[in-house]
C-alpha cells in the first residue's frame, strides 16, 4: 500500500541552507526542519493515506451536498439517478447525462437512453431502441415539484419543462436566504491558487495583467463554492542575480538601510543598471558573484540588503493589487529553497532523479528532453524550486487542488512538473482524480499592430501606469456626462475606480484565456456591447427601478409573491436559476469567461423582459412581483461581479 502512495519526507536542509532558514524571515516547518522522528512519519503517512481516501471522480458529490445545491443541473441528476436504477438495475453507477435545452422541448435533457442502449442491446434486454428507454427513463422519474412535464424525443432524449411555481418559489427562496445558498459545492476542500508572481526588482507590467485577474477570478469562484483557497503569489524572489542587485544597491548607498522607494527610483531602470554593470564590469561580476555566496550562507549585512530590495518591491506590487482589489499570500522561491534538497534526495531514494550530461534529471515519458532538477554546476532551477513547493503544497497544506495561472509558454514545464509528481506517488494517475494539479494557461496582450503590448519606446508597459489610464479615462467620461455637477466628488471618484479597472479586468475575462486578445482602451470603456461599462450602467438602472418604486424590497421578499406568468418572465426566471451550474462550469473548467458570458446574456434576457410592454414593472398589476423579479437580477449580477473582482456601481 505506501509503495504506491509513497511520501516524501525530506531530511533536513544542509547546514547552509538551514542557517539562512533559521533568519527570522522564514518560517519553517516544524515537521521537516530537523531528520524526521518515526512519530513524525507516522503522522505524516497517516495523513498521506487519509487523503488517498479521498481520491474521487471530480462530479463525485454526497447526497447531502446535492440536497444543498443550488444547480438545477444537479437536482435533476438526482431525480434521473433514481429512475436510471428502476429503469437497469444491473447497470449500476450510470451517470445521468443533464444538459440544459436549447430547443424547444423543455429547459433541460436527460441523454442517457443512447449510451445505454449500446451497453444493453444484445443482452436479452425487453427495450427495443433507444427511444424505449428513454420511455422508461421518463416512466420511472419520482415525482417532484420542480417538473412540469416530461416528452421523449428523437433517439431518447428526455425532455423536461421545469414547474414556473418551482421557479418562483426557488428565487424567492434565494432572496430571503442569500445568494450564498445557490453557490456550489466541488468535492474538494482546500486549493492553492498560484497566481501573479512577479519577479522582485522588476516592474509589474502588463504581462502579469492576465496572472493577477484569471487568477483571482479563479479564487473568488472557488471561495463562493465553500472551498479554503490559499492564495499563493510565488515571486520569484532568490537567484543568482540578487547577488548583483546587492552589490549595486551597497554602490550606489553606502548607507543602503537608507535607501528608499523614492531613492532608488525606477526599479525597471535600477534593474537594468545593475546588470549592464554585471556584463560590462569584470571586478563587479566578481563581487556579485560572491554577494550570491554569502546571501546564501545567510550573513546578516547580505540578507538585510535583499529584505530591503524585496521590501521597496512588494510596495510598488501593492499598489498593483491595491488598484485592482486583489490580495495574496507571498510564499516566494526563498521560502521553498530549503525544502529542495530533501524533495530532491526522495525522488533519488525512488529511483527517479538520473545522472545526465552531468546534470540530474527525472525523464518523462513521451518527452524528448528531461526535467533538469539539479543542473551540472550543482545549483538549483525552476524545476527544484516547482517540486518542492508542490510537495510542501500536497503535505503541509494539505491541499486537494492547487491551480498554477501562467501564460500558456509554460504548460511543457508544468506538465513534466506533475507527471513527475504522478511517478513519485504524489498525485494519483487518473486526471478527474484528486488531490491533482492543474496549470491553467493563458495568451498574450497584444497591442493594435497584432503584436505584444509595449509603448511606443518598445518598452513593456507598466501595470500601474495602465490601470491609471483607464482610471483617468473613465473619470474623464463622468465629468464630459455632466456628473461633475450633479454628484459628489467621492461619488465621481468611486465610480471612476469601479468602471475604469473593471473594464481592464472584464476585458480580459470575457476573452477565452487561452486566446490572444487586443488591448484597446475605447473599445473597454464603451458603454454599449459585451463590456463592463454596458454591464455596470445595465445593474444601476435596475437599482434606479427598484429605488423609483418606492418600496421597501425587504419587505416585498418576505410579504410577497414572485409569479413566472409571462413567457419573458420565466425566461429570465430559468437564467437567474442557472446560475449555479454555471459557477461550477467556471469552476470545474477554469474558464472564466463562461460567466463572463452568463452575466452578459443575464443582462440582455432582463433588457428584453423590462422593454415588453406587457411586463411594466412600476404601477402593473404585478409590480411587486416583478420588483422581486428585478432584485433578484441585481442580486445575481452582483454576486457575478464579485466573482470577476468588479465592483457594482449603483447610479448613472
Amino acid at each position: 500500500m505506501l509503495t504506491s502512495l509513497t511520501l516524501l519526507v525530506p531530511p533536513a536542509p544542509s547546514s547552509p541552507l538551514l542557517s539562512f532558514n533559521r533568519l527570522s524571515h522564514f518560517p519553517f516547518s516544524p515537521s521537516i526542519s530537523a531528520a524526521a522522528s518515526a512519530s513524525d512519519f507516522l503522522r505524516l503517512v497517516s495523513r498521506r493515506l487519509a487523503l488517498a481516501t479521498k481520491m474521487q471522480s471530480v462530479t463525485t458529490m454526497t447526497t447531502q451536498e446535492e440536497e444543498c445545491m443550488g444547480s438545477v443541473k444537479a437536482q435533476l441528476a438526482k431525480l434521473f439517478e433514481a429512475s436510471l436504477k428502476v429503469t437497469l438495475p444491473n447497470e449500476p453507477d450510470v451517470e445521468p447525462l443533464i444538459a440544459a435545452c436549447t430547443g424547444k422541448f423543455g429547459d433541460y435533457q436527460c441523454n442517457n437512453a443512447m449510451g445505454l442502449w449500446s451497453k444493453i442491446k444484445g443482452k436479452g434486454t425487453q427495450f427495443r431502441g433507444p427511444p424505449a428507454v428513454g420511455e422508461a427513463i421518463k416512466n420511472n422519474l419520482p415525482n417532484s415539484e420542480m417538473i412540469e412535464s416530461c416528452s421523449v424525443a428523437g433517439p431518447g432524449f428526455v425532455n423536461v419543462v421545469l414547474s414556473k411555481n418551482w421557479m418562483a418559489k426557488s428565487i424567492q427562496k434565494m432572496l430571503i436566504e442569500g445568494i450564498d445558498s445557490w453557490a456550489p459545492m466541488p468535492p474538494v476542500k482546500t486549493a492553492v491558487v498560484d497566481f501573479s508572481s512577479p519577479n522582485i526588482a522588476k516592474e509589474m507590467h502588463v504581462g502579469h495583467l492576465r496572472s493577477t485577474i484569471i487568477g483571482d477570478t479563479l479564487a473568488r469562484m472557488l471561495e463562493f463554492s465553500k472551498v479554503k483557497v490559499l492564495r499563493r503569489n510565488h515571486v520569484g524572489d532568490w537567484g543568482t542575480q540578487f547577488g548583483m542587485l546587492i552589490e549595486f544597491l551597497f554602490e550606489k548607498f553606502p548607507n543602503f538601510e537608507d535607501a528608499t522607494e523614492t531613492a532608488i527610483g525606477d526599479l525597471q531602470a535600477f534593474y537594468k543598471a545593475s546588470k549592464q554593470r554585471f556584463d560590462s564590469d569584470p571586478v563587479f561580476k566578481e563581487r556579485a558573484q560572491q554577494a550570491v555566496v554569502r546571501l546564501q550562507g545567510g550573513e546578516e549585512k547580505y540578507r538585510r540588503a535583499w529584505a530591503q530590495i524585496c521590501e521597496i518591491s512588494r510596495t510598488e506590487f501593492h499598489k498593483v493589487y491595491q488598484r485592482l482589489g486583489v490580495h495574496l499570500e507571498e510564499k516566494g522561491e526563498s521560502f521553498y529553497n530549503p525544502y529542495i534538497p530533501g524533495v530532491i534526495e526522495g525522488l533519488t531514494k525512488q529511483g527517479l532523479v538520473e545522472e545526465s550530461q552531468g546534470a540530474r534529471v527525472i525523464f518523462i515519458e513521451g518527452v524528448n528532453i528531461p526535467l533538469i532538477v539539479v543542473k551540472s554546476d550543482g545549483g538549483f532551477n525552476y524545476a527544484s524550486t516547482d517540486l518542492a513547493a508542490l510537495w510542501y503544497r500536497l503535505n503541509e497544506e494539505k491541499a486537494e487542488w492547487i491551480i498554477y495561472v501562467t501564460d500558456v509558454g509554460q504548460q511543457q514545464h508544468f506538465d513534466m512538473v506533475f507527471k513527475a509528481a504522478k511517478r513519485a506517488g504524489w498525485l494519483p494517475q487518473g486526471d478527474n482524480s484528486y488531490p491533482k494539479a492543474s496549470h491553467v494557461g493563458f495568451g498574450l496582450v497584444l497591442g493594435e499592430d497584432g503584436k505584444r503590448f509595449r509603448t511606443r519606446n518598445t518598452e513593456v508597459v507598466r501595470l500601474v501606469d495602465l490601470l491609471d489610464e483607464a482610471r483617468s479615462r473613465s473619470k474623464a467620461a463622468l465629468i464630459e456626462r455632466g456628473k461633475g455637477e450633479e454628484w459628489t466628488e467621492e461619488e465621481i471618484e468611486s465610480t471612476a475606480d469601479a468602471v475604469g479597472y473593471g473594464a481592464v479586468k472584464y476585458a480580459d475575462l470575457k476573452n477565452n484565456r487561452l486566446t490572444n486578445y487586443t488591448f484597446n482602451f475605447d473599445q473597454m470603456l464603451n458603454d454599449k456591447g459585451n463590456t463592463a461599462v454596458y454591464l455596470l450602467y445595465a445593474h444601476a438602472r435596475i437599482c434606479s427601478i427598484i429605488r423609483r418604486s418606492g418600496k421597501d424590497i425587504e419587505e416585498l421578499m418576505n410579504k410577497g409573491t414572485l409569479v413566472l406568468e409571462h413567457k419573458d418572465e420565466r425566461d429570465l426566471g430559468l437564467h437567474l436559476l442557472q446560475f449555479a451550474e454555471v459557477v461550477e462550469e467556471a469552476c470545474t473548467n477554469l474558464l472564466p469567461n463562461v460567466l463572463c458570458d452568463y452575466l452578459y446574456n443575464l443582462s440582455e434576457i432582463f433588457s428584453k423582459f423590462y422593454s415588453n410592454p406587457e411586463c411594466k414593472v412600476i404601477g402593473s398589476d404585478n409590480e411587486t412581483s416583478r420588483l422581486l423579479l428585478c432584485e433578484a437580477t441585481a442580486v445575481v449580477m452582483r454576486k457575478c461581479f464579485n466573482l470577476l473582482g468588479i465592483t457594482p456601481i449603483y447610479k448613472i
